[in-house]
């Protein structure tokens, strides 16, 4: 495996850099879901299924574990992201609440510019840029 980036490539390590988004029902849900997609299809990290560690799915358990870096996108303080992987025994990750930067529930639609702020936070926890 080359160790050269490609593009927008973070390819840092052989294991994954995980993305929890809530994608909740709200502005701020939506703007967690488009920015985990986005980061996925640039090569940052990996959107994975929160519903899963939810689930208990032990696959998907096993696959965090073993993950380089895990980042959780909470849109807002309920911070439902962040306490699913707690609850599933998953406390070794990053998180991001986009109300701390700015974008608060019910206030900041899921448009370009909130999505791109969005995606730079994420990306510098990610250690991307």
């Amino acid at each position: 495996m080359s160790s050269d980036n490609k593009g927008n490539s973070c390819a840092c390590s052989a294991a994954p850099k995980l993305i929890f988004p809530c994608s909740g029902g709200s502005d701020v849900g939506e703007i967690t879901d488009r920015a985990a997609r986005i980061l996925t299809r640039e090569n940052i990290g990996k959107m994975y299924c929160l519903a899963g560690i939810g689930g208990r799915v032990s696959g998907i358990i096993a696959t965090t574990e073993s993950a380089d870096k895990i980042l959780a996108i909470d849109g807002c303080p309920l911070n439902c992201a962040k306490k699913t992987l707690e609850t599933a025994g998953i406390t070794k990750f990053d998180h991001l609440c986009l109300n701390d930067i700015d974008l608060p529930k019910a206030k900041s639609p899921a448009n370009e510019t909130n999505i791109s702020k969005a995606v730079k936070k994420c990306e510098e926890m990610l250690n991307c840029r």
